[in-house]
């Protein structure tokens, strides 16, 4: 019998922290050509796919990296689907990830279930953890809201199967989504029908990947109907075409043959069923299903170097090393996709336990090895049948929720109430509301500037969120500014963030200091520090952060910025000046404050310092993927320190010396591979 209830569970846990209330300006974006000759022999397609719909930004969105990685026993609401077969939990705060998937009859987790959460600096708003089954959308580089509330209720089915409703408004693409996940009764897979809307008059860019984690173990063997693949990131030669299982001399359907993080996108058969599975030594493990749409497969891997075991740990603990196999819209993970005007895409897809021969599983002939999972796969779930089963959800999917259990954010309902005060048709129906309930101090602002012509003033002590970038929002705040409702400080930041958003940098940075006019800030003064940065102006860059950081010297994100700026424009020992004077003993302990200190005082030879800081078993919470700074760090000690003791420069045979004599120590290193 199906069921569906939502309790409580309690893991260690670190505290995500508030949001990082800078915005977070960058230039860039657009189309961008790419180069083709890195890509050689890529489709058209996927050249084209490359070029399109990249952001500049991620605003309106602010970062999540104020984070820690103490541990403490936290509670999540969760949400449980079962049957006789399976028993599916999902994190409802944690973007409704999928955490765990129990085959009941073994007792087998068929997922990666982390035993922890703890956020790592891998996503757009840089807080990202590992484990189950994330669910992307908008643009690459993971979702916006997998540390994040997502709606979720209860409905049924007509037949009284429950359903577990999840769903969001996407706030860059301006797109909502829905997520219905069930478990018919007696059913090997649970099922998944993904919606997306394009609600508007105009083509958007989408994406979408559903990421798997699933155990790692040398065992693991990856199948998946194709008999090639786009490789990004392994061996020699950049991107390229490859024939599979065998890549350069390895099969890298083994992950653990692979000494190094890498990418493989799958280039499934022409007509092949779109599935992937994760099977062990035994022939069983996941099996991931979808119906056509959902046309990419790709499997990631962090690889068996020091910095990927590292990384393992560093998202865990030791004992959980697991895969990704991935599934998504497009065929590789480059690329967004148009998604036509007044345009409703959906799919289904199908999770469960594969049972497959071990001797053809893992046997020399590769079309036998994923032939028996393909036949498989069509006794748990024929094609035809998974394809009816989505003609027949069409009866329930725009069914209204019977329980709304959490809500998400509340600009679904702000955009919501903008359109009914336009005359305009709502961007969603009742099947996935979006109600004044779930509006908060966010939001409450553009309520006010919508209903009442002005954006109400803040206190600047307080940290500035809920940023808005949407042209119609921006529309009405210019029009309230041009005559002169709301002619204050907190009105003029916000109208410099959405100039910044369009690419007009003139008229950021008039209403950045028509605020400062205003009223003194850090706020607009970092502002202008970063359009003082990106127009190569060091030294206002420079006066600008410095002043920001002194008002705000709590703020650890600000303390941050202002010391890798400084670092970067070759001043270090302002940084540490500003490190010694002004930052409070909270922000200048922390691991990142610290690794900045090493760095300046690297640059200005006090290699005592350096030493000491590095003795300390320096750990940064944030760490982003790919990052060397640590090993970065000891290296450039040791070169250092052999050119003072010998006398001589710090060239390429001293440099490749010290990589022979002096290896990073395991804490430190977190190379994705040793090239």
């Amino acid at each position: 019998m199906s069921e569906l209830r939502f309790e409580t569970i309690t893991m260690p846990g670190a505290d995500l922290g508030p949001e990082n209330p800078l915005p977070p300006l960058r230039r860039g974006g657009g189309s961008r050509k790419p180069d083709t000759s890195r890509y050689p022999g890529f489709p058209a397609e996927i050249l084209r796919n490359m070029a399109y719909g990249n952001v500049a930004n991620y605003l309106p969105y602010t970062m999540q990296d104020r984070y820690g990685r103490q541990l403490t026993e936290r509670s999540f609401r969760a949400a449980i689907l079962e049957n006789e077969t399976l028993r599916a939990t999902f994190v409802l705060e944690l973007g409704g990830r999928l955490w765990s998937l129990v085959h009941k009859p073994s007792g087998r987790e068929l997922l990666e279930a982390n035993p922890v959460f703890q956020p790592a600096n891998l996503a757009i708003r840089n807080a990202w953890f590992s484990g189950g089954v994330e669910w992307n959308i908008g643009m690459r580089g993971h979702c916006p809201f997998t540390c994040s509330p997502l709606f979720a209720a209860r409905l049924s089915q007509p037949d009284g199967t429950p359903v577990l409703r999840l769903w969001e408004w996407e706030r860059i693409r301006q797109v909502p989504f829905q997520i219905d996940a069930y478990l018919p009764d007696g059913s090997p897979m649970l099922m998944v029908r993904v919606r997306i809307i394009n609600p508007h008059d105009h083509e958007v860019a989408m994406y979408w990947w559903s990421n798997t984690a699933v155990p790692e173990t040398p065992e693991t063997r990856v199948l998946v109907p194709a008999n090639g693949a786009y490789n990004f990131g392994y061996g020699k030669g950049g991107p390229a075409i490859v024939e599979i299982p065998v890549v350069q001399g390895t099969d890298i359907t083994y992950t653990t043959n692979i000494d190094r993080s890498a990418d493989f996108f799958f280039d499934l058969d022409d007509g092949a069923r779109p599935w992937i599975a994760a099977l062990d030594a035994t022939g069983q493990g996941l099996v991931q299903v979808s119906t056509d749409r959902l046309k990419g497969r790709k499997l990631f891997l962090w690889g068996m170097g020091a910095g990927g075991r590292r990384w393992q740990e560093f998202l865990s603990v030791k004992g959980h090393a697991y895969i990704e196999i991935q599934s998504g819209l497009a065929r590789t993970q480059t690329e967004h996709i148009p998604m036509p005007a007044r345009t409703t895409w959906e799919w289904l897809e199908g999770y469960g336990l594969m049972a497959a021969d071990p001797a053809v599983v893992h046997g020399a002939d590769w079309v036998a090895a994923r032939e028996t999972v393909h036949t498989g796969l069509e006794t748990m779930l024929p094609r035809a049948a998974m394809d009816a089963e989505m003609e027949r959800t069409a009866a329930w999917v725009d069914q209204a929720p019977q329980e709304i259990v959490q809500h998400g954010s509340g600009w679904g309902a702000l955009e919501q109430g903008r359109l009914q005060a336009a005359g305009l048709p709502p961007c969603a129906g009742q099947a996935i509301p979006f109600g004044q309930e779930s509006m908060g101090n966010q939001q409450e602002p553009w309520e006010q500037l919508l209903r009442q012509g002005t954006l109400p003033e803040a206190d600047p002590d307080d940290e500035p969120l809920g940023y808005m970038t949407q042209t119609e929002w921006c529309d009405l705040l210019e029009g309230a500014a041009r005559e002169g409702r709301g002619d204050h400080w907190w009105t003029w930041l916000h109208l410099g963030v959405m100039r910044y958003a369009a690419a007009d940098y003139d008229g950021a940075r008039a209403a950045w200091e028509q605020s400062l006019a205003r009223r003194e800030t850090p706020w607009a003064r970092r502002n202008l520090a970063v359009l003082a940065r990106e127009e190569n102006r060091t030294g206002d860059a420079a006066t600008l952060y410095v002043e920001a950081c002194r008002q705000r010297p709590q703020l650890f994100p600000l303390a941050v910025e202002c010391g890798s700026f400084l670092i970067q424009a070759e001043r270090p020992q302002e940084w540490l000046d500003l490190v010694r004077d002004a930052l409070p003993e909270s922000v200048r302990t922390a691991g990142r404050i610290r690794l900045l200190e090493g760095q300046a005082a690297l640059a200005t030879g006090d290699l005592d310092r350096v030493e000491a800081i590095l003795n300390e078993k320096l750990v940064i919470d944030d760490l982003r993927e790919g990052e060397r700074s640590l090993s970065h760090l000891w290296f450039g000690l040791h070169e250092q320190k052999l050119s003072r003791q010998e006398g001589v420069a710090v060239d390429d045979a001293l440099r490749a010396r010290v990589r022979r004599e002096f290896p990073v120590p395991e804490h430190l290193d977190f190379r994705m591979s040793t090239d």
